[in-house]
């Protein structure tokens, strides 16, 4: 009862309110108020607010003027220059790829590597694939790769709609494409396996061109002869052996760029494609670059590399750090074609996916693309951008606005074109109004708590010079309101020696003698909670505590121990009592280290007896093999004991599970007990047998089995059942 009755005086207000009789400083009020008239004190109170107020007005409206278009100004600009830095490094990086593609086409390794795979490719021709073969390669196209396409796309597609119509075609596709359902894998077999020049030539330069993807991070590098044909893949895809003049790719934008290049047969020309969805890639957007294979005498084929739709991604997101980019928590930079279609991914796409599907819908983009766009987590070629700043680009303006983004939420925004060979796209910049003018709203409310505290500061220093004599009053009374809130280090200044002083003084003795007082209330609770805790689980102290009477627990699949000392009343005769607690708190303390190692917990301990449990304050699955371990750690805490003393004491315990009942017992002498029958079928077994040991009931030899050896001990009645004694061995 100790640990309710220390409450009382923490929580009891009255004790520290006892000087509030001070009311009788207050007659000086009654005579201002019976006198008419307002006071000089009044007055000057009056004159000097008013004079603030007004000046401190007209000073925040000019600097709330000047401070909003300056602030407004800031946002634009700094968007604006997050544009331009993401457009000149988008800029920079198709430059460079473009000047890398032509100097890997006018490479001597790439001239010789056209020259070889034409020839070789002009010999195929006349080779034809057996009738297996060729169904071997319609096979592949209708079990590996149309499955996949149509996955990714949801679009049909016929099995044969990819197979090339020359001889050359089929045998690369047959001898390369088919032979790999991971294009990783192929990057790395230049080996065709069919003994021909083809097979020599790729093996032979594939290194080379592997190793340049590998190195630059190009997405595929393919080389055309000058008819049209794909002779090499660095990846072997479907696109391998196809004739971009009339093969299935004929009307995309790389064969288009092809042509391009070859009618200017010249080794300077450099191409690049807007992204498209590539079919041999599995209909995944990307790009391409394109330049002439030779020298200024003569071109013998086309170099063209693939670019990820990740390379654009990287630069525009800047690695999807877009906060720390200074665009804060909805601004990002994207990209977009002359379709008005996105070339990036949405920021919200990638931090919010449900979020961004809501808010283009509610824009009016269409339900199914959208939910496309989440589908494939990616933007490009699939979200319109049919916006303001957009259509403000495509006409090769440049320039700031306040409009909707394509998410539908008004937004600064800060849009130009994107100067790039061969591509039309624009770049837009933009952030949410809401989040890109707070430092106005923040500037608007910092002037206005401004004004409030130079007018609260003026009035705060004429009531100071009015009420001069009033303040050690003021002081006392902050004082008493603090020590009534529970702050008992409160100490007021005793900087008077009249009347005020001996106050201030008589009121330091208080508190700190409260404090004192609340001290020793402090460590008598926190005692009172330890003692608790030894006697009890958390849970039950706790319930113990709010004053329950009645407290019991059932417990389902606990495992109990109930162990005792075999020997020590006769060592302990020859023992003082002194001697004998000694001995017996560390055999004890030996137990507790075993239990606390093991999971279990103690439930009681009595001389030469200890009982505990697993599974019942924190359920355990093995609760069995740990009850079962935890006793054989007692024998070897008793062997060890043994050891240290010259003693030979030993222990028989008994291990049964099942369902028990804890609570506390008694209301005057508290005690935490366990009880049930497992806990009585534990204690049975200990006595089954007069030797020492680890004794388990029969459900626990049947859940440890395959862990343990047991032997059959004995026999104990229990409710007029005849329960089997194992002992483990």
């Amino acid at each position: 009862m100790t640990v309710t009755e220390t409450d009382a005086p923490a929580t009891d207000p009255t004790r520290v309110r006892a000087p509030q009789p001070m009311t009788a400083v207050d007659p000086p009020r009654e005579k201002r108020r019976r006198r008419g008239g307002l006071s000089i004190q009044s007055k000057l109170l009056i004159m000097l607010l008013a004079v603030s107020v007004v000046s401190a007005t007209i000073v925040g409206i000019i600097g709330y003027v000047s401070g909003r278009e300056s602030l407004r100004a800031s946002a634009l600009d700094q968007l604006t220059t997050i544009r331009e830095l993401r457009v000149h490094e988008l800029e920079t990086s198709m430059a460079s790829l473009q000047r890398g593609v032509q100097l890997d086409s006018r490479n001597l390794s790439a001239q010789t590597a056209s020259k070889a795979l034409n020839a070789a490719w002009d010999e195929l021709q006349s080779r034809e694939l057996t009738p297996e073969q060729a169904e071997e390669l319609e096979g592949y196209y209708a079990e590996t790769f149309i499955p996949r396409l149509e996955e990714r796309s949801g679009d049909a597609y016929s099995d044969t709609a990819f197979i090339p119509a020359s001889n050359a075609g089929k045998w690369v596709q047959y001898h390369f494409t088919a032979q790999h359902d991971d294009f990783e894998d192929a990057l790395h077999d230049d080996d065709g396996g069919d003994g021909t020049s083809f097979s020599a030539a790729s093996t032979q330069y594939g290194d080379y061109l592997s190793r340049l993807v590998e190195q630059v991070g190009y997405e595929d590098l393919l080389m055309l002869n000058l008819d049209g044909d794909v002779v090499y893949s660095a990846y072997k895809g479907v696109d391998l052996g196809t004739n971009l003049d009339d093969g299935p790719f004929r009307d995309s934008l790389l064969a288009d760029a092809y042509r391009e290049v070859v009618a200017s047969n010249s080794v300077n020309a450099v191409r690049t494609t807007d992204f498209e969805r590539w079919i041999p890639s599995l209909n995944v957007p990307s790009y391409w670059v394109l330049s002439p294979i030779g020298n200024d005498s003569q071109i013998t084929g086309v170099l063209a590399v693939q670019m990820s739709i990740d390379t654009v991604n990287d630069i525009l997101t800047g690695g999807e750090q877009w906060a720390e980019q200074g665009l804060g928590q909805t601004g990002e930079v994207y990209v977009a074609g002359h379709d008005k279609l996105m070339r990036s991914i949405s920021r919200e796409l990638v931090e919010d996916p449900e979020q961004y599907e809501k808010d283009v819908v509610s824009a009016g983009t269409p339900p199914a693309t959208a939910a496309r766009a989440v589908e494939v987590a990616g933007t490009t070629l699939i979200q319109p951008v049919d916006t303001y700043s957009v259509n403000q680009a495509l006409m090769g303006r440049t320039g700031t606005a306040v409009a909707d983004s394509y998410l539908g939420l008004e937004s600064i925004v800060a849009y130009s074109p994107i100067e790039v060979n061969g591509l039309n796209w624009v770049a837009v910049a933009h952030i949410t109004t809401a989040e890109a003018f707070a430092p106005v709203a923040d500037f608007t409310r910092n002037l206005v708590l401004s004004l409030l505290a130079i007018i609260v500061a003026v009035s705060l220093l004429s009531l100071l010079l009015a009420q001069t004599f009033t303040r050690p009053v003021r002081r006392l009374v902050e004082a008493v309101r603090r020590l009534a809130g529970g702050d008992l280090a409160v100490q007021v200044p005793a900087g008077s020696r009249d009347e005020f002083g001996d106050l201030g003084n008589a009121f330091n003795d208080m508190a700190a003698s409260l404090r004192i007082k609340q001290d020793l209330i402090d460590e008598q609770r926190v005692e009172n909670e330890r003692l608790l805790h030894t006697l009890m689980p958390g849970s039950v102290a706790e319930r113990y505590k709010q004053g329950e009477e009645t407290i019991a627990e059932e417990h389902d699949n606990v495992s109990v121990v109930f162990a005792e000392l075999v020997g020590f009343d006769d060592y302990a005769r020859d023992l003082t009592g002194a001697e004998e607690i000694a001995q017996l708190n560390a055999l004890m303390r030996g137990f507790d280290d075993a239990a606390s190692k093991a999971g279990v917990e103690r439930v009681r301990t009595l001389r030469g007896g200890y009982l505990a449990s697993s599974g019942l304050i924190v359920p355990r699955v093995d609760n069995v093999r740990r009850a079962v371990e935890f006793a054989r750690e007692m024998r070897a805490v008793v062997q060890r004991f043994n050891a240290q003393n010259g003693t030979e004491l030993d222990l028989r315990a008994g291990v049964d599970t099942g369902t028990v009942t804890s609570g506390l017992v008694a209301r005057t002498s508290l005690a935490y007990d366990l009880w049930g029958d497992a806990v009585n079928l534990a204690y049975r077994m200990r006595a089954a047998t007069d030797q020492p040991g680890v004794f388990v009931s029969q459900a626990v030899r049947d859940r440890l089995r395959e862990a343990y050896a047991f032997t059959e001990a004995g026999t104990v009645d229990l409710q007029g059942t005849t329960q089997t004694v194992w002992r483990v061995e």
